[in-house]
């Protein structure tokens, strides 16, 4: 007789959307996941790369039990061992490099966002770095530039609430590809259109599904999305569309920014910036001004570039230049993760960081494995939650370190990645239903919990079971590390404690409750549903005002105003080297992965086909490249081969190439990453996948 029953799970991957997940079980093992109908913002259905979960977990090529390297780096040549062999070998090179001459500090984590969860992405992982003073990574790679350049302005990472785009009359996908990127919110943006009317206006310079989808798409070139702004803005105070009791209220720097658009952004200067029509940037103005309530879904694609950083902050002035925020359905988002208060610093225990420990930029890895980068030499690199062979930049030099014969590599996984490739101690990671985690979003405003559905596979364990095991061989503090994750978790959510110390978001929000009813939203100041976080101002600023002047910044060395910040590698901005590599590369995810994830189910990567670059019929006319070529894509930092797509998706002087695949499944084993660099933003020190000339040639 079957024994099915039902768990409540949470996806676990790099999306905004977080979604409630229910897991069906028969017996001990899982048979399949759909969403959870009950979770009131992802409403029961689920992408189609998380659908196919069970395909994940139960999938041939899991990793099950740790491994020790026993051919040369790269050659993914393994024998097994045990755990304690395995946490041995580890704990006994980390005391070693720790009493040598550069100390701890030669030790370096590399993690991001496999999982989302608190805590088993960023909790006792961090206490566990931080007390053997192990130098300190700065996490980059996504999102940095953006976060910080919209702080600047609006003092948080708070902004409309996803719930009310449902609400909104006039909405614009800037940067987003949120049909797949953000599908739960491009629900309320189809809602929207179909209860009122609402236009939806995607801004990408490729033609993506959103685009393809919207109402309207504007194509500018990218990088110059500051500049269509700040034209925007011209418009917007030359016609009189400003909002100007809302700018003298609640703004610092109206007159100055008025100022500086109308004497240097008219839409003729903008028209050449962008590659737009004037008349389409005129429009686009009038249109988000008296179309009202309008709202921007803002996104990270645009922020790697140069001047990342600031193009964020400048559209996040636009709904302050107009009063949009002046309604709950009217405003900006580009993320709700400010909005979450979990007490991250009694988990991560920032206090135990060594005094002068230095910090790595993970997005410069490629320099920090070549001894290039202040302080000591990194000895040994631990890996979790990542893949940097296949994700970060400058690919070649990064594969080159890796392959240096004194570095010692751990990677703790779940598939044989790239980067598994070239570890010397490889152990077994668990999967999402596999282990227990807490769970915000950074794409809607609800709380969730995460149960184990089943039993570990093979010999897997946590990340947080691993660092407890390293914690003890090296005699690290009992009362430090034999905490539960549920422990943990409740820690997370300040309980025990003084409600008086609970932030006023969090209050209420227990680990009982979240195992009993499920998510639950964080509770509102405004109202118990939708708020106006900034109808009366009260801005995270330093002044409580929408800073479109911003001292910071000036103090900062920055341009206290908003401004357009070229590319640095655009034809515009350095022609010398666009006469040799004349393209702009983009390497937005494909709808099949998330980032490198799910590279590895067969039937996904099926349907992502093989690694393949849309490009111009005029660019490729030009090549001698037809539809269906293989091409060579390349510039002075490396090359990859895909498949040529001639179509209209991408403007002329723009190529696309989707990514991430793993090099193993690339021809010549090298993906896009080959070419781009390690340059960092102008805010944030963020990555700049997307400021990238290269060249397309025939593959030979």
């Amino acid at each position: 007789m079957s024994d099915i029953r039902t768990v409540r799970s949470v996806c676990p991957h790099d999306c905004p959307d977080a979604c409630g997940m229910l897991v069906t079980l028969d017996g001990e093992r899982a048979i399949s996941v759909r969403g959870d109908r009950e979770h009131p913002f992802t409403r029961g259905f689920l992408c189609h790369k998380v659908s196919r979960y069970t395909e994940r977990v139960y999938h041939r090529d899991r990793l099950r039990f740790p491994m020790r390297r026993v051919g040369p780096k790269g050659s993914g040549q393994f024998e097994r061992i045990s755990w304690d062999a395995a946490l041995d070998e580890i704990a006994s090179r980390f005391r070693a490099i720790s009493a040598g001459p550069y100390g701890p500090q030669a030790i370096l984590p590399y993690s991001y966002c496999g999982t989302m969860g608190k805590i088993q992405s960023e909790g006792l992982d961090r206490r566990f770095f931080h007390r053997l003073g192990a130098s300190l990574l700065d996490r980059t790679i996504c999102a940095t530039a953006g976060g910080a350049g919209y702080t600047m302005t609006i003092g948080s990472k708070q902004g409309t609430d996803p719930e009310a785009f449902s609400q909104s009359r006039y909405i614009i996908n800037w940067g987003s590809n949120t049909a797949v990127t953000n599908m739960h919110l491009w629900v309320r943006m189809v809602e929207a259109r179909k209860r009122h009317g609402a236009k939806i206006v995607t801004i990408d310079p490729y033609r993506s599904i959103t685009a393809a989808r919207s109402d309207w798409h504007l194509s500018p070139r990218p990088g110059t999305d500051a500049a269509l702004a700040l034209g925007m803005m011209h418009v917007l105070f030359r016609d009189g569309l400003a909002d100007e009791a809302y700018l003298r209220d609640f703004c610092l720097g109206g007159d100055e920014l008025r100022a500086r658009v109308l004497s240097e952004y008219a839409p003729q200067q903008v028209a050449e910036i962008t590659g737009l029509d004037i008349a389409d940037i005129e429009r686009l103005a009038r249109e988000y001004a008296t179309t009202q309530p309008s709202v921007i879904r803002i996104n990270y694609g645009m922020q790697r570039h140069a001047g990342g950083g600031m193009a964020v902050r400048t559209i996040a002035c636009l709904p302050a230049v107009i009063g949009a925020w002046r309604n709950p359905a009217g405003g900006i988002l580009l993320s709700t993760s400010g909005t979450f208060a979990f007490n991250l610093a009694a988990v991560q225990r920032p206090d135990l960081i060594p005094p002068g420990t230095r910090t790595v930029n993970m997005t410069q890895l490629a320099e920090a494995l070549h001894g290039e980068l202040p302080g000591p030499p990194v000895q040994a690199l631990y890996v979790y939650n990542s893949n940097p062979a296949a994700i970060a930049p400058d690919q070649q030099r990064v594969l080159a370190g890796l392959r240096r014969d004194d570095l010692f590599v751990v990677v703790h996984e779940q598939f044989p990645t790239d980067t598994v490739d070239y570890a010397d101690i490889v152990l077994p990671a668990t999967t999402q239903l596999e282990h227990f985690d807490l769970h915000g979003s950074y794409g809607h405003q609800f709380v969730q919990v995460n149960v184990p559905a089943i039993a570990p596979l093979g010999e897997s364990r946590c990340n947080t079971d691993v660092f407890r095991g390293l914690a003890q061989r090296l005699g690290f503090e009992p009362e430090l590390f034999e905490v539960s994750d549920e422990q943990l978790a409740r820690e997370l959510l300040w309980e025990p404690g003084s409600l008086e110390n609970v932030p006023a978001t969090m209050r209420g929000i227990t680990l009982d409750r979240l195992k009993r009813e499920g998510a639950i939203k964080l509770n509102s100041i405004e109202s118990p549903n939708v708020a106006a976080p900034f109808a009366n101002g009260d801005f995270a600023t330093p002044s409580g005002k929408c800073e479109l002047r911003c001292e910071r910044l000036a103090q900062l060395g920055h341009d206290p105003l908003p401004t357009f910040i070229p590319p640095a590698e655009s034809p515009a901005s350095a022609p010398e080297l666009a006469k040799r590599f004349p393209l702009q590369l983009l390497s937005p995810p494909s709808p099949h992965f998330l980032n490198s994830t799910f590279v590895e189910v067969d039937s996904l990567r099926r349907s992502a086909i093989e690694p393949q670059l849309e490009i111009s019929a005029a660019d490729a006319t030009a090549r001698g490249v037809q539809h269906g070529d293989l091409v060579n894509i390349f510039n002075d930092r490396g090359s990859f081969i895909a498949r040529a797509l001639v179509g209209d998706n991408v403007r002329p002087g723009v190529v696309v190439s989707p990514s991430i695949w793993w090099n193993k499944h690339s021809p010549g084993h090298r993906n896009c990453n080959s070419t781009t660099p390690t340059r960092l933003t102008d805010l944030g020190g963020g990555a700049t996948f997307f400021d990238n000339l290269v060249e397309v040639e025939q593959a030979t």
